[in-house]
């Protein structure tokens, strides 16, 4: 299933969300994507320097040497802002794209980019716990836009999103209600984090997003509704 739009309004221009989405486009097109035509010796160098890897990481927070604990703590952010290809990036936004814009809405501009970045923490470190050893450089903005998914499907549950649903060689639209739709993202994360817990080859980061997904739904209690006044009036 992939989401084509929702139903629920915003009151306010999400600036941030939009900002976000612009940084990561711009690090892509102008950082990322020139240096992967260079070939996958570049860039898998920029991704063992600017990627998180979980056992430098780890090693780091140990206090060994070799590995400084500034720089890997870094990486945690810069991950972030970096994915693995066109695909990546352009499914990461447009699912930011729909679901941030009302996430921004509710708690305010400045309050939504702690948001968002403390989902990301969230989800790296989940994805450390459940792998600490792991040698496989992790990028993308998907945990955290998970914490956006599971903050929206707390605030919004009875909003619809359209969906596009593949049938084998069949597709159709849906609109499906976003406890639903969201929910299963959640379970299919959920189930697959377990199965791919300890592999050893690169993939889907699962265990970061269901980590990004709960640490939005708990963080949305946390951050207070920005006021009536500010909210119909920016």
């Amino acid at each position: 299933m992939f989401p084509i739009r929702d139903d629920q309004p915003s009151y306010s221009t999400p600036w941030v969300n939009y900002f976000i989405i612009g940084l990561n486009v711009f690090v892509f097109v102008f950082f990322e994507f020139p240096v992967q035509m260079q070939g996958a010796r570049a860039f898998n160098f920029l991704l063992q320097n600017f990627g998180l890897i979980p056992h430098d990481l780890t090693r780091a927070l140990a206090g060994t040497p070799q590995y400084p604990v500034s720089a890997n703590v870094l990486t945690i952010f810069t991950s972030m802002f970096l994915h693995g290809g066109w695909f990546h990036l352009i499914v990461n936004m447009w699912s930011l794209w729909i679901f941030g814009d009302n996430v921004e809405d509710y708690v305010g501009h400045f309050a939504y980019l702690i948001f968002y970045l403390l989902c990301g923490v969230a989800a790296a470190a989940t994805q450390i716990v459940m792998n600490p050893a792991s040698t496989i450089s992790m990028v993308g903005a998907s945990g955290a836009i998970a914490g956006v998914m599971g903050a929206y499907v707390l605030l919004y549950p009875r909003a619809r999103v359209l969906t596009l649903v593949v049938l084998i060689v069949f597709f159709t639209f849906w609109w499906i209600p976003a406890w639903v739709f969201l929910g299963y993202f959640f379970l299919i994360n959920f189930l697959y984090a377990g199965i791919t817990a300890h592999q050893a080859s690169g993939g889907v980061a699962f265990a970061a997003h269901v980590g990004g997904f709960v640490s939005g739904l708990v963080l949305i209690k946390v951050f207070p509704r920005r006021t009536r006044a500010y909210r119909y009036g920016s």
